[in-house]
């Protein structure tokens, strides 16, 4: 009995976390890019610690109203939604959709990721926090658990075989 429960909890555990890596894994290798959302510019389309998917796309592609990923510097991220297209300048002009005003400085086409195609809320929060301290504990507490799983109906049943040669 014990042991059918803990291969039961062995493969709950390893299927979610064959679920989680599949999310943060493969669609990187499919030509995604994928960013953690830390702020509520986006609500409540796009809630934060939600992970967006952004696909490379031509900007000639791109049109008012779609969700786009861009860098507004080597180190930050955004993503919100095309407000105008200024084909001029060669710019958009971007809004989030919680904010009030469009955003302050246009978006050069050279600085757009990519079309955000599809999201998946809370990942983000996992994303962010595994590559801290805490995460890697938390990842390696997992891991111990799946190994104790394994392990622990042979401990038991070792134990009970004791207990009867004892009797």
């Amino acid at each position: 009995m014990v042991k059918k429960v803990c291969n039961i909890l062995n493969v709950i555990l390893l299927i979610i976390l064959l679920i989680l890596a599949c999310l943060l894994i493969v669609p990187n290798l499919i030509g995604f890019k994928s960013f953690a959302v830390i702020s509520g510019s986006m609500e409540p389309n796009i809630h934060i610690g939600s992970i967006v998917y952004a696909k490379p796309v031509d900007y000639k592609e791109l049109k008012v109203g779609d969700v786009i990923s861009f860098k507004i510097n080597d180190s930050t991220m955004v993503t919100h939604r095309i407000n105008s297209i200024d084909e001029k300048n060669n710019t958009f002009i971007t809004k989030g959709d919680a904010n009030n005003t469009v955003d302050g400085s246009p978006v050069p086409y050279q600085n757009i990721v990519g079309k955000v195609k599809f999201i998946v809320p809370f990942l983000g929060y996992i994303s962010m926090n595994i590559k801290t301290p805490l995460g890697i504990a938390m990842l390696c507490g997992v891991v111990a658990i799946i190994i104790i799983l394994n392990f622990l109906p042979d401990v038991l049943e070792h134990e009970e075989e004791k207990d009867k040669n004892k009797k």
